[in-house]
């Protein structure tokens, strides 16, 4: 993966991801820094400097004056660099590891036990699969909270949409935006869904998904049927 420039206009990381490649291209490894410098650097931004201590989280090694005495009580020094974390291969491989089964299993609970993509449940059959039965997993992913600041999170997936999807950087922000854009009823509709902690069903849907379940042959004769009576009647 090419590493991006800390500063790009078109970039969508977060504040920690930035930071370390501000550590990288401008501050050097080896060499210190200041609060001020940070605060320059990235004008507007809250907390940059807790952004800067969540990296050694990730093996960046980054010293105060508590740990090397030689440096003023407003300076850093950068030593070196760790996990890649504008990798989001890398920064997985590196979030599961610390990933305990109390971990799994409060996620999986917070989650209703179902995949946050898909909406299936832990053992459930799939739809166009019958004979395979969901199996849920925890992974994490790095998400922009709505205040900008990037956070490694947990979600409970099952194993198809884990495998297929590959690593996601989600956007809280994004979220809440198309949440706002919404249409007073569908906002209204979507609350609901919320406070249920589930998606309601429309009998579109529910008729789409009746029609999915049935065997080939059986969804070939409501074909035939809804092309000789299209009208419904």
């Amino acid at each position: 993966m090419t590493v991006p420039r800390w500063n790009a206009p078109d970039s969508k990381a977060g504040t920690m991801i930035r930071g370390a490649l501000w550590l990288l291209q401008e501050v050097g490894q080896g060499n210190t820094f200041t609060k001020e410098q940070l605060r320059q650097a990235f004008p507007g931004v809250g907390q940059v400097d807790r952004r800067i201590r969540d990296l050694r989280s990730y093996q960046w090694v980054i010293l105060t004056n508590i740990e090397d005495a030689s440096l003023r009580a407003d300076e850093q020094r950068f030593v070196s660099a760790g996990v890649p974390v504008w990798d989001p291969i890398k920064r997985q491989e590196a979030d599961l590891k610390t990933i305990t089964a109390k971990d799994r299993e409060e996620v999986m609970k917070q989650d209703g036990y179902m995949c946050t993509v898909c909406g299936i449940a832990g053992g459930e059959p799939y739809a166009d699969a019958a004979n395979q039965t969901a199996v849920l997993s925890v992974s994490s992913e790095a998400t922009t909270l709505p205040n900008g600041t990037t956070k490694t999170l947990l979600v409970t997936k099952c194993k198809r949409c884990k495998s297929g999807a590959g690593p996601q950087e989600q956007n809280a922000g994004e979220v809440l935006a198309a949440v706002r854009d919404l249409e007073p009823e569908d906002r209204r509709r979507l609350e609901r869904w919320v406070n249920r902690g589930r998606r309601g069903s429309t009998p579109l849907e529910r008729a789409w998904n009746a029609y999915r379940r049935l065997p080939a042959e059986a969804r070939g004769a409501v074909i035939d049927s809804l092309k000789s009576q299209p009208d419904g009647h």
